[in-house]
């Protein structure tokens, strides 16, 4: 300690620590606190962790980027730490049968004490509902008559509306730095990319001679994967810069994944550039992962993006296909089986199991901070743990299904959750009910 580094040296050094190390570091004398209370190191901490790179100083008001960091994070730990008694439950009965959850948003980066939640949903009469609604937030909906119309929630008129020559299955609304946009796969194989809320068009691409159903935009918003109806085509991934910027007379900028039957794919938000994707051959019945790397090269004046297949396994025969997958730190993955939840590594190890319901787990819902796995008599957290240590998944408390009455059957078509809420549509026989877990704050 006698030898005291130069400040730049010292800041690069600290750049490579997590939180925990960051705060130890901060404690070691005058000269490392005030290197480690430096707002560059704890800004780049928030764009590691959350989707702030528009977030400015004029947000921060008075406030420092540490003093935003540990603000964010405590309210990510209120709804992990809470105690079923200490949320609010309510019911709202006979809202739009087989309602779907479009939108759900108390992840919002303030610096506010209070925070509610945004609720959108879309009934497949593609009417719009919406609960709580503070300030502007956009849903967008297709119909039947293969019309695209963007919603402000609060309003009763769309903002925009766009007729489409095929019907779409998969949308993608994304925001960039640019500003937001809307890409749509229709049933023709066709990609379209949009502005938002105004629906301009900005590129169209073939991509196949069949119908995308899944579009899937990476957590940094540089790639976005698409996946066809005919399982036995490759599934693609594009740059999305080449989608928002398109070259006259050149494609945009993509590649195959060298993988068939796919049913599902995602992102790790904690690894950057990496997808898994998850497989299942229908008479052998065999489900495998398989993950890749992506990197773009330049070469003879041109860019080409480079897949680099990391890891794989196929998961065992007295194993059931999982329905729903999910990843957090880039060398794991979460799915469903039956009633447990499982944790394998990309490479095939079995990490955790947890063993949380009676009944088979029919909902799943997983992002960068929470798990929530839903049975028929109850709803379960968990949360993922910093800095990918053991246990990487920490389940955290259960609540009971009150909703619940034997004598009918109930279906959960939707299960969403953010800082403030847990939020789940129930369809039970002609109606449905908007059921919702709010953390007294």
């Amino acid at each position: 300690m006698e030898i005291q580094l130069p400040d730049l040296a010292l800041k690069q050094i600290f750049s490579f620590l997590d939180l925990f190390g960051l705060l130890q570091a901060s404690q070691v004398n005058k000269h490392w606190n005030r290197i480690a209370e430096s707002d560059f190191l704890w800004r780049s901490l928030s764009l590691q962790r959350w989707d702030c790179s528009n977030f400015t100083n004029q947000h921060l008001g008075t406030h420092t980027w540490k003093k935003f960091f540990l603000h964010q994070r405590s309210k990510e730990l209120r709804l992990a730490l809470a105690q079923p008694h200490n949320f609010i439950y309510k019911v709202t009965k006979n809202i739009a049968y087989d309602m779907e959850l479009a939108y759900l948003s108390g992840n919002s980066l303030t610096m506010d004490e209070q925070e509610k939640s945004i609720i959108c949903g879309v009934s497949p009469k593609q009417e719009l509902c919406a609960w709580d609604v503070q300030e502007m937030h956009l849903a967008i909906t297709m119909d039947q008559k293969k019309t695209i119309k963007v919603w402000n929630c609060q309003d009763r008129d769309a903002l925009a509306i766009l007729r489409m020559p095929e019907s779409c299955y998969g949308m993608e609304a994304y925001l960039t730095k640019d500003g937001p946009f809307l890409t749509v796969g229709d049933a023709a194989g066709n990609i379209y990319t949009f502005t938002l809320p105004g629906l301009r068009d900005v590129s169209k691409v073939t991509a196949s001679q069949y119908g995308i159903v899944f579009l899937h935009c990476s957590p940094d918003k540089k790639w976005i994967f698409a996946c066809g109806t005919y399982r036995r085509t490759l599934p693609q991934v594009f740059l999305t810069e080449s989608l928002l910027r398109p070259s006259e007379g050149s494609a945009p900028l993509s590649t195959s994944l060298p993988h068939k039957l796919c049913v599902s794919a995602c992102w790790t938000p904690k690894v950057k550039n990496r997808l898994t994707l998850m497989s299942q051959s229908n008479p052998e019945k065999k489900t495998e992962f398989v993950t890749f790397d992506l990197t773009t090269k330049r070469t003879g004046g041109q860019t080409v993006i480079q897949v680099h297949k990391i890891a794989s396994f196929q998961l065992a025969a007295h194993l059931e296909s999982p329905v729903w997958m999910g990843a957090n730190d880039g060398y794991t993955s979460v799915f469903t089986n039956g009633p447990y939840l499982l944790l394998f590594s990309i490479t095939g190890f079995l990490l955790q199991r947890f063993e949380d319901h009676q009944a088979a787990i029919d909902n799943f819902w997983v992002d960068p901070r929470y798990v929530l796995t839903r049975s028929k008599n109850s709803v379960h957290v968990y949360m993922w743990e910093e800095g990918g240590r053991h246990p990487y998944l920490r389940s955290c408390y259960r609540l009971e299904n009150i909703w619940h009455d034997p004598t009918t059957d109930d279906c959960i078509s939707s299960v969403m959750c953010d800082n403030a809420s847990i939020v789940l549509t129930v369809t039970v026989s002609e109606y449905s009910m908007l059921v919702m877990y709010s953390l007294n704050t």
